[in-house]
């Protein structure tokens, strides 16, 4: 490794880990995130010897990576979950309906990814406003992440998005009212070390592993909904989703579960029992828990795929005889 290349990994380094979790706000999805940070790292060494030094570091790697993610937003539309596709499905007995090829599909980031981060800025990575700042036309919701989030001046975003600074100025105003429209009500959010998010997150588990709609019913607020990703599918109403429950908790022992956290939300890794008896993979279950119970469950399929960015097997022995 040559000095040069030495000292930009030294000076640049640092500030991957923010540019990760801009890039994942702005794009809704992990490894689409990963892959153009690495672009943005790439861009910043090829022109590093150009960097005058006129604007900070950050900020000269934030809007190589706000651009980059732009150019990639230009390519396809918004990330969703089940519920920006249309209105809740009436009929938990019903198959789950597909979804048209084309949806792509807003993706959860692992907390063990980034603890630092995700600690330090949850309420900007909780599912719910992911969602929502998919709503806003990239170029909106650059600024509006930039400004409110990353604390840029509107000066510096001016310069980093290509645009004066009234109109900067000018698009965070329309972004904040298009994220009032579309954003869900604020809630009391449990942070997932918190004993009540613990607390539910241990029931719910229970509830799987022992088949026990009991304790899920008794962790559900009144007004849960339940959101299976991939499909149109989604169900809102306690009793609406407990009938589904009722057709995929199985038996005790069908499934087993490890606790984990994703998007600062308390989550469950699933584990569903194979022929060999073994527990294999299937997905994460990603939990908004407030004081009063379980408000949404955000159910992301994935297999050991997913399972494994958690750091957590792909694969599990069973537990029962």
């Amino acid at each position: 490794m040559t000095d040069r290349s030495a000292e930009f990994e030294q000076l640049t380094e640092p500030f991957r880990r923010e540019l990760l979790t801009h890039c994942y706000r702005m794009l809704g999805s992990l490894d689409e995130a990963e892959d153009l940070v690495q672009e943005t790292y790439l861009r910043a060494w090829r022109s590093y010897d150009e960097f005058e030094g006129r604007a900070s570091l950050r900020t000269w790697l934030h809007r190589i990576a706000t651009n980059a993610c732009l150019s990639a937003l230009e390519q396809r539309g918004r990330r969703v979950l089940p519920s920006g596709l249309g209105s809740p499905t009436e009929d938990p007995d019903a198959p789950p309906l597909p979804a048209e090829p084309e949806v792509t599909w807003l993706g959860p980031v692992p907390d063990t990814h980034d603890p630092a981060t995700i600690l330090t800025a949850r309420d900007s990575m909780r599912l719910a406003l992911v969602a929502a700042l998919q709503y806003l036309p990239p170029r909106q919701r650059a600024v509006l992440l930039l400004r409110e989030v990353l604390g840029f001046s509107a000066a510096e975003v001016a310069v980093m998005v290509g645009m004066s600074a009234a109109a900067v100025k000018s698009a965070l105003q329309r972004a904040r009212a298009r994220l009032d429209e579309v954003a869900p009500s604020p809630e009391t959010v449990a942070e997932p070390d918190e004993p009540r998010a613990q607390d539910l997150l241990r029931q719910y588990i229970a509830g799987f592993e022992n088949a026990d709609l009991t304790a899920l019913e008794q962790a559900l607020r009144t007004d849960a909904a339940i959101e299976l990703v991939g499909t149109r599918t989604w169900f809102s109403g306690r009793a609406t989703c407990l009938r589904y429950l009722a057709h995929v908790v199985g038996s005790p022992g069908d499934w087993l579960m490890t606790r984990t956290s994703a998007n600062g939300q308390p989550t469950a890794a699933t584990y569903y029992r194979a022929d060999d008896r073994t527990h294999q993979a299937l997905g994460v279950a990603v939990l908004t828990a407030t004081p009063t119970g379980l408000s949404r469950i955000t159910v992301f399929p994935g297999g050991p795929g997913l399972v494994t960015r958690f750091g957590l097997p792909a694969v599990l022995p069973s537990r029962r005889s």
